[in-house]
C-alpha cells in the first residue's frame, strides 16, 4: 500500500492514556459551550452588517449545513471512539495523506477559533471593566508589517492562559466548570429575549436583503450579501465537532458522543434563530453592526442598563467556555497526531498525575495568544471557517466511503438518509467556502501549501504505520 494511502484501523486505540471521566450531559454542555459564544454574542453584529435583516436566513443556511455535517460526525464518532475528530475519521477512511491534510486544517481551525473567541470576549470584558472604572484598551497599536496594522490585545491573551491553566488541572474539573458557565450563558440569552421581544418591530425587516442574496465582493476585499453573512455566521454554529475530540474521555462513547453532538446542535440552532430575529426586530441593524458587544448594546438602547450590564458580565464570564472547548479540542488533535507519529511523539506526552497533555496545552496557548494579540475578530473568524469547512467536507465523504468499504462495521448511530445528507453537507460547505472573501481563501491555501511539505518531510517517514511497514 502506498504511503499516502495507509489507513488507521477503525477500532479504538489499544493503549488508553486519557481518563474516561465524561458522561453525555458533560458532552452536551461541551458542545453548547463550544457553539454558543462569540458567534452570537459578538459576531451577530458583523453578520447583520453584511446581510441586513436577512442575517436570519444566513443563520438558517449556516445552521442547515452544520446540521448535515453533525449527522455525519455522529455516525463516525460512534463508530470510532478515538480522539482526533475529523482527522481520525479521514485517516481511517481515505488514507494517511488525506488524514494529514484534514488534521492540518483542524490545527488552523481550532487555533484561530480560540483566538477569535478570545478577541470577541475582550470586547465584553473591556466594557465591564470600564464600568468599574478600570480602563484596559482592547487594542494597543505598535506599528505595521507589510501594510497590516499590528496591535496587542492584552485581555485576549490573558483569558487564553487562564483557560489553558484550567485544562491542565484536569478534564473532569474543566467539564464541571464548563457546565456551570453554559447555564449562565444560556440564561443571559434568555434574558435578552425577554427584553428584546416586546420591542420587536416587523418594519425593521424591510428591506429584508439590502445587500442582495448572494455574496458580492467589495473594493476593500470584504463580501456582503446574505450568503456572505452565512459564510461568516457559520462560525457561530460549529463547535459540535469539539465533542468528537473527547471520544477517549467519554464513559460510553458509542452512545454519549451522538447525544452530545446532535443535542448541542438542536439546542443552539433554535436559540440562535430566536436571538437573531429578536436582535434585528428590536433595533435597526445598522446601529449595532459595528458594536463589539451587540447584544448588550441592543439591551442598553431599550433603557435597560442594568440588564445590559448583567448580559455583558455573563458574556465576560461565560464566553470562555468556547475557548475551553476549542483549546481542549486543539490539544487532543495534537495529542492524537503525535501518537500517530505525524507530529513529534514528545508533543503528545500525557502528565502522569494530571492525565492531561501539559506541554501541548501550554504550546497551543502560546500560539493562540499570538494570533489573538495581533489579528482582528473578522480576520480570524473567516480563516477559522475555511479550515472548518474543509474538515466538514472530509467527514461527509468519509461517512459515505465507510458505508461502502466497511458496511458490516458496528454503528451505534447511523446517519439518516446518508446518501442525501452527506452530499448536501459537501455542497453546502463548498458554497459557503466560495462565499468567503478572496483573501481568506488565499491564506487557507497558503496554509495547506505549507502543510504538504511538512508531511512529506516528516509524517510520511515517521508515522506509526510507516514504522510497521
Amino acid at each position: 500500500m502506498a504511503f499516502w494511502n495507509r489507513r488507521k484501523p477503525i477500532e479504538a486505540p489499544q493503549h488508553q492514556e486519557l481518563k474516561r471521566t465524561l458522561s453525555w450531559p458533560h458532552l452536551v454542555a461541551l458542545g453548547v459551550g463550544a457553539i454558543v459564544g462569540a458567534g452570537i454574542y459578538a459576531l451577530i453584529g458583523q453578520g447583520a452588517g453584511m446581510a441586513g435583516p436577512g442575517v436570519i436566513v444566513s443563520f438558517a443556511v449556516a445552521g442547515s449545513v452544520c446540521a448535515c455535517a453533525a449527522l455525519c460526525y455522529a455516525e463516525l464518532a460512534s463508530m470510532m471512539p478515538a480522539s482526533g475528530s475529523a482527522y481520525t475519521y479521514t485517516y481511517s477512511s481515505l488514507g494517511e495523506l488525506a488524514g494529514w491534510i484534514v488534521g492540518w486544517a483542524l490545527i488552523l481551525e481550532y487555533s484561530v477559533v480560540v483566538s477569535a473567541v478570545a478577541v470577541g470576549w475582550s470586547g465584553y470584558a473591556s466594557g465591564v471593566l470600564t464600568g468599574f472604572g478600570i480602563d484596559i484598551p482592547q487594542m494597543l497599536p505598535f506599528g505595521e508589517l507589510g501594510g497590516h496594522a499590528l496591535h496587542f490585545n492584552p485581555l485576549a491573551v490573558f483569558i487564553i492562559f487562564v483557560v489553558a491553566g484550567l485544562l491542565i488541572l484536569g478534564t473532569r474539573e474543566s467539564a464541571w466548570v464548563n457546565s456551570a458557565l453554559v447555564v449562565l450563558k444560556i440564561a443571559a440569552l434568555l434574558l435578552f429575549l425577554v427584553i428584546a421581544l416586546p420591542a420587536f418591530d416587523i418594519s425593521r425587516f424591510t428591506p429584508f436583503a439590502p445587500f442582495g442574496w448572494g455574496s458580492t465582493p467589495q473594493a476593500d476585499g470584504t463580501n456582503i450579501g446574505i450568503m456572505a453573512g452565512a459564510a461568516v455566521m457559520f462560525f457561530a454554529f460549529y463547535g459540535f465537532d469539539a465533542v468528537s475530540t473527547a471520544a477517549e474521555e467519554a464513559k460510553n462513547p458509542g452512545r454519549d458522543l451522538a447525544i452530545g453532538i446532535i443535542g448541542s446542535m438542536v439546542i443552539c440552532t433554535l436559540l440562535y434563530m430566536l436571538v437573531g430575529a429578536a436582535a434585528v426586530g428590536a433595533m435597526d441593524f445598522r446601529m449595532f453592526a459595528s458594536s463589539g458587544e451587540p447584544i448588550a448594546e441592543i439591551v442598553r438602547s431599550l433603557n435597560q442598563p442594568e440588564a445590559a450590564a448583567i448580559i455583558g458580565g455573563v458574556a465576560s464570564i461565560a464566553i470562555p467556555t468556547v475557548i475551553l472547548a476549542f483549546l481542549y479540542g486543539q490539544t487532543r488533535i495534537f495529542y492524537v497526531m503525535s501518537r500517530d507519529g505525524l507530529l513529534p511523539r514528545s508533543w503528545g506526552r500525557v502528565h502522569s498525575k494530571l492525565g492531561t497533555p501539559v506541554i501541548m496545552t501550554i504550546f497551543t496557548a502560546i500560539v493562540c495568544s499570538a494570533l489573538a494579540g495581533l489579528l482582528t475578530l473578522g480576520e480570524i473568524a473567516s480563516l477559522a471557517n475555511a479550515g472548518t469547512l474543509a474538515a466538514f467536507i472530509a467527514v461527509a465523504i468519509s461517512v459515505m466511503v465507510l458505508r461502502r468499504s466497511a458496511p458490516s462495521a458496528e454503528r451505534p448511530f447511523r446517519t439518516p438518509l446518508v446518501w442525501i445528507v452527506a452530499p448536501l453537507a459537501i455542497l453546502g460547505c463548498l458554497y459557503l467556502f466560495s462565499s468567503l472573501n478572496i483573501g481568506t481563501i488565499e491564506r487557507f491555501f497558503i496554509w495547506m501549501a505549507i502543510g504538504i511539505p511538512v508531511y512529506l518531510l516528516w509524517g510520511a517517514r515517521k508515522s506509526a504505520l510507516a514504522e510497521k511497514g
